[in-house]
């Protein structure tokens, strides 16, 4: 068993003492098959059966504070927990578990676009045997073009906005890689991992290379004097993949 997978098995099982999670299902890149420790975060989600009121939220934060500690230490182990009564709406914003603090935060149409056509639930002891599929929308050419341009207009506007930001150089990669991949769901409405785009990367072959390597595990990012260059890069990147998608959507609507 993985580190991953053991960590996952054992939220589950905690969670399903608490009594009232129905259902833990497994995206990102975990259900894509492209996780690599130390590069990707594991996203879950947890529906449970009514409001997380105070006593819930503290209940679960403390779960993830302990298995921080111990089996998922290192491993960036996130979780969204979703009242089922309020799934259905997309700009519900609900207590998730990510990077070692409880926040809100709404299950984006990308999430759910990609827990739709690769997620998986955890069953067994106790959860029922529903994947994300059951109960999800599909996930369509339409919804997945739908989902991506949501996204872009998002999160990724709000970054473009602090150009402060592009200093970092986990958002550089992120972003790069990420526009990647948007251009491709755009252009087939297929969400495919980001370790299959990596070809298609808009950067110069210095740091497409030190991409590659540092997402396949063998090592590499972009030095630290060369931070500033490949932040232009990056932002330069997400700020066309921007208009290009609005640009689409506008010549579609006429």
């Amino acid at each position: 068993m993985t580190r991953v997978s053991e960590a996952i098995d054992e939220l589950a099982a905690r969670l399903v003492e608490l009594g009232w999670v129905t259902d833990v299902w497994v995206g990102g890149s975990v259900s894509t098959g492209d996780h690599r420790i130390g590069v990707s975060d594991v996203d879950l989600v947890a529906l449970v059966d009514g409001p997380m009121g105070a006593g819930r939220v503290a209940a679960v934060r403390s779960l993830h504070v302990a298995l921080d500690a111990g089996v998922a230490r290192g491993l960036q182990l996130g979780c969204v927990y979703v009242d089922a009564g309020v799934l259905p709406v997309v700009g519900e914003r609900h207590p998730t578990w990510t990077h070692g603090r409880m926040v809100e935060r709404a299950l984006s149409p990308l999430a759910r676009a990609e827990l739709a056509q690769h997620g998986w639930a955890l069953t067994g002891r106790g959860l029922r045997e529903r994947s994300p599929a059951d109960v999800l929308p599909p996930a369509d050419a339409a919804a997945v073009r739908s989902a991506v341009r949501s996204e872009l207009a998002g999160y990724w506007t709000w970054a473009v906005r602090r150009p402060w930001l592009w200093l970092d150089r986990d958002l550089q990669e992120l972003a790069i890689v990420t526009m990647a991949r948007a251009r491709r769901a755009l252009a087939d409405g297929e969400l495919v991992s980001k370790t299959a785009v990596l070809d298609d990367l808009a950067a110069p072959p210095w740091l497409g290379r030190a991409i590659r390597a540092h997402r396949t595990g063998e090592g590499g990012r972009s030095p630290v004097v060369l931070a500033p260059v490949s932040g232009v890069i990056a932002l330069g990147d997400t700020v066309r993949t921007i208009r290009s998608a609005r640009a689409t959507r506008s010549a579609r609507a006429t």
